[in-house]
């Protein structure tokens, strides 16, 4: 086995190894809207600490993100990626930044993440 094929999830399996590449794009996702908090927080980068967060999860996230797209098809994996930081950044905004709560709101994080179940029942995950 060669390293490049390690890298790109053929070691463990095809099915193996999408599970693990879907796994990093659910995890980036998490550190999209931990930088996407931080970067509100750091009122355009005139705070320290939450400057140097939302950096240190800026490329936490698009690194993971580009290390599971080595297994994974691109369109999907954004899409998941993508949704799950702007699901996530809608509920931690209305949870721990008082943002509005309205049933619009919440109907269309849901919508999102139907979204997000229908791309991975369509067939992209080998």
């Amino acid at each position: 086995m060669e390293v490049a094929d390690y890298w790109t999830w053929r070691a463990v399996g095809r099915t193996g190894g999408a599970t693990v590449a879907w796994f990093l794009v659910v995890i980036a996702g998490f550190f999209e809207t931990a930088f996407a908090i931080l970067l509100k927080q750091s009122e355009t980068f005139t705070k320290l600490w939450p400057t140097v967060g939302f950096a240190a999860c800026a490329l936490v996230s698009f690194g993971l993100l580009t290390w599971a797209l080595r297994g994974l098809e691109i369109g999907p994996a954004y899409a998941v990626w993508t949704g799950l930081g702007t699901a996530g950044t809608a509920v931690v905004g209305m949870i721990m930044l008082d943002e509005t709560v309205s049933v619009l709101k919440l109907v269309s994080i849901s919508l999102v993440l139907c979204g997000i179940v229908g791309l991975n029942l369509s067939g992209v995950t080998p």
